[in-house]
């Protein structure tokens, strides 16, 4: 399955993101309302200049406690996050997603963002994908 078709059977294909100088904890609040895992970092809605995840806020406060709260998420995010095009597959992106371990990916077409893919998203999809290959094979089998 492609990536395309994983934008197209999400419920959502809303893009939520906040500025590079917002408050740690702006976005916090967004993504606890929210009840997501991460936002996109970007001025303009161009590409990403960043990611914030749970996991980079929770890692700021372990190390600097709670002050980080007040800095500006660009202090904070992850920087140059990988990004994924239309025509990948799942395969490819749920192995990039380990080996990098992370769980959000901004997709791009011609540089323009479009959407953003899960780890969740992307199992979902492989999943769907061996229903219908093992659905297929018991038919051959069936003779149907």
């Amino acid at each position: 399955m492609l990536v395309k078709q994983i934008l197209k059977s999400k419920t959502s294909d809303e893009i939520i993101s906040v500025a590079p100088g917002d408050s740690v904890a702006d976005a916090a609040k967004i993504l606890s309302e929210r009840r997501i895992g991460c936002v996109l970092v970007t001025a303009d809605g161009g590409p990403p200049e960043g990611i914030l995840s749970e996991r980079d806020i929770v890692r700021e406060i372990g190390r600097r406690g709670s002050e980080c709260l007040e800095d500006r998420v660009e202090r904070v995010m992850t920087a140059e996050p990988k990004t994924c095009g239309l025509d990948e597959t799942a395969d490819g992106l749920m192995q990039r997603m380990t080996d990098g371990r992370f769980r959000h990916m901004p997709v791009l077409d011609g540089g323009k963002l479009v959407g953003m893919v899960t780890i969740g998203d992307v199992v979902k999809a492989r999943l769907s994908e061996l229903a219908m290959e093992k659905e297929a094979l018991q038919g051959m089998i069936m003779g149907h």
